[in-house]
C-alpha cells in the first residue's frame, strides 16, 4: 500500500486488520488520529470487512512516529517541579506520549495477531479510538500552556514490551494491558492529586476521563487473557508468573489502586499476589 496520502480521508480501507497496519505505520500524528477515527467509523457502520486469517507483513518500520519527541532512556526524561508551568507541561507531555504509544499498541494488537474472534478486533479498535481521544485532550491542554507534543524528550518503554511480545498474543495481553497499562491505574490518583494541588483542575478532569476508559481497556486485556488461557488449557496465575519472568516484566510496586483493578476484572487472588 502506498502510504503517502495528502489526507487521511484519501485512504479508503476495505479490511480492518490491513487498515490498522496502515495507520500504525503512519508517522504524522494528525493523520494517524484522523485515520483511527475514520477506521472506527467505517467499522461501526459496517463498511469494513474483517479477515481474521490473513497473514500480513509491514512494508515499513513500525510504529510510524514523528521525528519529535526525541526518544531517550527513561532515566533521561526531564522532570521539573509541578509548581512551574514547564514542570506541569513536562508531566502532561509524558502522559500524552503514553497515550500516543497506546494508540499504536491497540492498532498493533489488531493487525499482528491472526485467528482471534471478531470481538477481539472490535475491542482493540474501540481502545484505539479512546486512546486517540485521550491523546487529543492532553495535547490540546499542553497547547493551552504554551507547549506542544514533541517539545520534550520521551521514552518508549511501552512499545519496547510490545516488541518483545510480538510473537505471542498471550504474552502481549498479559504484559501490556494487564501489566504496563494497569500500572497507569495505580499512578492516576497520585498524579491527579498533584495537579489539583497546583490548581490545574482542567488536567485533573482529563485524568478522570482517562482513568475510567483505562479501567475498560485493562478489563479488555483481562477478558482476552482469560479466554486465551482457557483455550490453551493454562492456569492464569501460574502462567502470568511464568510470562512475567520470561519477558522480564517490571516488578509490581505499590501503592495499588485496588478499586480500579477490581473494576478492571482482576481477581482477589491476583490482587493478593501484587507486590510479592
Amino acid at each position: 500500500m502506498d502510504k503517502h496520502y495528502k489526507d487521511a480521508s484519501d485512504f479508503q480501507p476495505e479490511e480492518l486488520r490491513q487498515a490498522a497496519l496502515f495507520w500504525l505505520a503512519e508517522p504524522v500524528v494528525a493523520r494517524k488520529l484522523k485515520g483511527v477515527a475514520l477506521l472506527a467509523q467505517a467499522w461501526s457502520t459496517g463498511n469494513l470487512r474483517l479477515d481474521a486469517h490473513a497473514a500480513l507483513s509491514p512494508q515499513s518500520s513500525l510504529p510510524g512516529q514523528p521525528a519529535k519527541p526525541e526518544q531517550v532512556m527513561p532515566r533521561l526524561v526531564k522532570r521539573r517541579s509541578m509548581m512551574t508551568t514547564e514542570g506541569r507541561a513536562i508531566l502532561i507531555h509524558a502522559l500524552a506520549h503514553i497515550e500516543f504509544n497506546a494508540i499504536n499498541l491497540a492498532l498493533d494488537a489488531i493487525w499482528r495477531f491472526a485467528d482471534m474472534p471478531p470481538a477481539y478486533y472490535a475491542d482493540w479498535l474501540q481502545v484505539a479510538k479512546e486512546e486517540a481521544l485521550h491523546f487529543t485532550l492532553l495535547s490540546e491542554h499542553l497547547q493551552s500552556q504554551g507547549y506542544g507534543y514533541g517539545d520534550f524528550p520521551a521514552h518508549n518503554s511501552l512499545w519496547e514490551m510490545a516488541a518483545k511480545t510480538q510473537g505471542d498474543v498471550l504474552a502481549r495481553i498479559a504484559l501490556v494491558p494487564r501489566t504496563l497499562e494497569a500500572r497507569g491505574l495505580d499512578a492516576s490518583p497520585a498524579v491527579r492529586a498533584k495537579l489539583v494541588q497546583v490548581g490545574d483542575t482542567a488536567a485533573a478532569a482529563i485524568l478522570d476521563i482517562i482513568l475510567q476508559d483505562e479501567i475498560g481497556h485493562v478489563g479488555i486485556g483481562n477478558r482476552w487473557y482469560g479466554w486465551l488461557c482457557e483455550q490453551r488449557g493454562l492456569d492464569p496465575i501460574t502462567t502470568y508468573t511464568r510470562l512475567a519472568t520470561e519477558y522480564k516484566a517490571p516488578v509490581m510496586r505499590g501503592p495499588f489502586n485496588l478499586e480500579a483493578r477490581r473494576a478492571a476484572g482482576f481477581s482477589e487472588i491476583e490482587l493478593a499476589e501484587l507486590g510479592r
